[in-house]
Order: structure tokens, then C-alpha cells, then sequence
């Protein structure tokens, strides 16, 4: 296992945070699950970032980060603190995943070999 971004890290702990953040903030009903679910989901992917180091997981990345802005408001969130937890891991985990796709070398490849248009 070997740590070629740094974002993967900081990833993590955003992850790891959303876990905690259920009892730290003291969440209740359904808000507590979904950002069980989703921390889980953003360490899965950060964990997969370490072991098998590809731009796809920022993709699922961003996906949750998503699913973290919208969810309170979808869910119904009872605190502010729960629900500004929430939406600034989203913008987090979205802000890392993309800033990690434009530093990774092989997704830049990628782009610029499949969607770069050479005018002439």
C-alpha cells in the first residue's frame, strides 16, 4: 500500500470524521445512518485510493460529496450543526477528489487523449 495522493489522506479523515461526528454531534433518527453510511463510503474509496491508486474513486468520491450536501436538507437534518457538518465534508470530499483528478498524471493523459480537440 502506497500513498501517491495526499488528498486520499485528507479524504479519509473527513471519513472518519463523518463517523464521528454522528455521536460527537449528537445526531438522531435517520441522519445518524446516512452519515454513517456516507463517512464509510468516503474512507472506502480513500482506502481504495491507497491500494489500487486510480482516478475512479474520485469519481465515487464526488458522488458522496454530493449525496453529503444534499442529504440534509433531503433527509431533513434536526441540528445546524449536524447539517453544516454535512454539507462542508460534501464540499470537502468534492474540493479533494477534484483537485487530486487535476494533479493525477494518468487522468490528465486520459482527458487530454480523449477529449482534447485540436483546432485546424
Amino acid at each position: 500500500m502506497r500513498i501517491q495522493h495526499w488528498q486520499d489522506v485528507a479524504s479519509l479523515l473527513v471519513g472518519v470524521w463523518l463517523v464521528l461526528s454522528s455521536f460527537v454531534l449528537g445526531l438522531s433518527g435517520a441522519a445518524v445512518w446516512i452519515t454513517i453510511a456516507l463517512g464509510l463510503g468516503v474512507m472506502l474509496f480513500a482506502v481504495e485510493g491507497f491500494v489500487i491508486p486510480s482516478y475512479l474513486e474520485e469519481w465515487g468520491e464526488m458522488l458522496l460529496g454530493l449525496a453529503l450536501v444534499v442529504a440534509p436538507w433531503s433527509i431533513g437534518y434536526e441540528s445546524a450543526s449536524a447539517t453544516a457538518s454535512s454539507a462542508l465534508s460534501g464540499i470537502l470530499v468534492i474540493l479533494l477528489a477534484g483537485w487530486e483528478l487535476m494533479t493525477d498524471r494518468d487522468f490528465t493523459a486520459w482527458w487530454n487523449d480523449h477529449w482534447h480537440h485540436r483546432a485546424g
